[in-house]
Order: structure tokens, then sequence, then C-alpha cells
């Protein structure tokens, strides 16, 4: 089957799915039910992927078999045809789905069967940036203030004008000390760090030049594919927190040690697919009506190249 054929299968598949999950989600948007919000959006989606046709199984999802009884890892779901691996977060943000804050969101991707990296759940720390620069600017082994200072110098713009994301979280306090003597201009977010990645890709829009920062590796492989489709740059690194998790990630044959290229993470061509529950940086939030819903969503697809924005009405 062409990359052109398996585009078109794949890129509505992603679409509905992000679409019908985030309009569950955002029925519940502001009633602080966090969990309830993400069990709307979990449903949701594995009703649009039931019917799709592909064989797909979910490589990153809501956890293991015992701890998610739909869409875990693990999970075989769809219609039939090519072979496919899912990666899903259903509701990115479910805190900020909760509070009605900007920037919750439903997020897929999906590639035919080993496209993905089965990432371990643990904490990756991870390096991003969007399109337009030479390979090799970024490197995780250099220090924040380095990357930065690489990123302004090919941008030909005072660092005071590059703006780094990071996660609001105490381990990242040496990260924002060091990027703040420096001049850097700073976005720390409450949640929601596929957002985080996911907003390097169209800087000129978002306001973010660059991503630092530990967060799910789960997440890690879904930013990733955002990467991919834009043509930007992203490393990681997975970051165990005992010898338990190390030992997990042993037996999943990852090298705990081992800086991971976007080539490591998506190793193959992907479609990604995002939709907005709430209002934010990059979308508008699922509108409703007195008898439809309005949502907003991005379909990105290495297979054919496309790159497309739709805002899609559904009844409810």
């Amino acid at each position: 089957m062409s990359d052109e054929k398996i585009g078109l299968i794949l890129g509505p598949i992603a679409q509905h799915a992000t679409e019908v999950a985030a309009i569950a989600s955002a029925r519940l948007s502001g009633f602080g039910r966090k969990n309830a919000a993400d069990q709307a959006a979990v449903d949701a989606m594995r009703r649009s992927f039931q019917t799709a046709p592909f064989s797909g199984k979910v490589v990153i999802g809501e956890g293991e078999i015992d701890e998610a009884p739909m869409l875990y890892i693990g999970e075989e779901i769809g219609a039939g045809g090519p072979r496919v691996d899912i990666a899903v977060d259903p509701l990115e943000g479910t805190k900020l789905c909760a509070n009605d804050a900007p920037n919750a969101m439903t997020v897929v991707a999906l590639a035919l069967e080993g496209g993905l990296l089965h990432a371990p759940d643990m904490y990756m720390d991870k390096l991003a940036i969007g399109p337009g620069y030479p390979p090799g600017i970024i490197d995780l082994d250099l220090s924040p203030a380095e990357n930065v200072k690489r990123l302004a110098k090919h941008k030909n713009v005072p660092i005071s004008e590059i703006r780094a994301c990071l996660l609001d979280r105490d381990r990242h306090q040496s990260i924002v000390d060091e990027l703040r003597s420096i001049g850097a201009g700073i976005r720390l977010i409450p949640d929601g760090d596929v957002a985080g990645v996911f907003w390097t890709v169209e800087a000129a829009r978002s306001g973010v030049d660059i991503y630092f920062g530990q967060g799910g590796a789960p997440e890690g492989v879904l930013a990733a594919a955002a990467i991919r489709c834009a043509g930007g740059q992203m490393q990681a690194r997975l970051k165990p927190e005992n010898e338990q998790e190390e030992e997990r990630a042993r037996k999943m044959g990852r090298d705990v040690h081992a800086k991971l290229s976007l080539d490591d993470m998506v190793p193959g061509h992907v479609v990604f697919a995002a939709s907005g529950v709430t209002h934010g940086s990059m979308f508008e939030g699922v509108h409703f009506d007195h008898s439809h819903a309005t949502v907003d969503t991005l379909v990105w697809d290495s297979f054919t190249g496309r790159r497309s924005r739709v805002r899609s009405t559904y009844p409810h």
C-alpha cells in the first residue's frame, strides 16, 4: 500500500477520534471533575476506533490493562485493515479541563506497526524546537543556556527574544534560574507538556521557541510525532526515579542512559492529530450552541506531507 493511500486512511481516523473525544470532555469542562472528563474522552475515542478501517494496537495509552479498562497499552482495536500502532492522550490536561483553563486538548498519533517507540511510563528529559533550523543546532548534552544561545545566534536576535517553555515544577527551578540569568523569556505551564513541545512547531503563533524539561515519556513520544510531521528537532532521555523503573525499562529493551533522537522515538511516517477542548494558544475550544458542537483540529500527516487545520461541526 502506498504512503499516499495509508495517509488517506489514517488521517481521517485520527481526526475523528480527537474531535469526538474533545466534544465529550468539553461537556464537563469547568465542573472540577477531571476523572469524569478523562473517562468521557476515553469512551468517545474508543468508540471511534472500534469501527475504524485498521487493525490497531495501543502502544501508548491510559496505562496497563490492570490500570485502565479502555485504551490500555496492548489493547487491540479496529474493524480490520493495515496493522497500526496507536498512541493516545484522550485528554491532555485533565486539570485544565476540570478548571476550564486554557490549552486542554485531545491527541492521537498513528503509525504503521513498529513506527512508534514503546515508551515506559516514567519521566523523560525533553528538548525540542520547531522547523527551520540546521540539523544538530540543539543538543540535550549541552546546557539550557547554550541551547538558547545557539537558537538566538541562528535567528540573529537577542536572547531576550527567545522564549522557552517548561512545566511549572520544582524540579525545573535550576533551568529557570539559568535561562533567566542570560535574559531569556520563559513560559511556565501548569500541565500539558505535549502542548508545550507542540507549540514549538508554530512558534510565530504560540510564542514558544524551545521546550525543556522532564515530563512523561509516553507524552514525549506523542510530542515527537508532531515534531516529525512538522520537520522540527527533538531529543530525549529516560529518567527513571528508582530501581524498579530502571528494571522495567530494561525489560522493554530500553537503555535509560541513551540519548533518544527523533528517529528513535518515531522511526517512520506518522499521522498526528490534536483537537482543542478549552481555548488556548493553538486552538479554539469546543463551542456549543443549541444544536451543534464546533471543534478546532490540526491534522499533520508525514505519509503525504499534508498539514491541515479544520473546524468541524457535529450535532449534539
